[in-house]
């Protein structure tokens, strides 16, 4: 076996183990009992389609996915913080 081939059914293992740990998040973000679980979950969904974005973009060698990663991480971080301020103080904007 090459290791071009290694390479290509390792990532699509890696894919795989990302999509069955966004179904995870999902569950958790929509079952959450309480919100913090719900942001946990969000949070969790969000890093592990940002994962999955440049899993991709590994396998097929385009760069697009990686600047959309980008996007996807630096919106993620955003929603967190501004959903923690929420849960925290009540209000976003002071």
């Amino acid at each position: 076996m090459t290791a071009s081939a290694v390479l290509y059914w390792g990532l699509g293992v890696a894919q795989t183990m990302l999509l069955l740990a966004m179904l995870l998040a999902a569950w958790r973000m929509m079952r959450g009992p309480r919100a913090q679980d719900r942001v946990l979950g969000l949070d969790t969904l969000y890093l592990n389609a940002m994962l999955l974005i440049l899993v991709q973009g590994m396998r097929s060698g385009v760069g697009l996915y990686f600047e959309a990663a980008l996007i996807i991480g630096m919106l993620g971080f955003t929603a967190t913080v501004a959903l923690a301020k929420f849960l925290m103080r009540g209000e976003v904007i002071e």
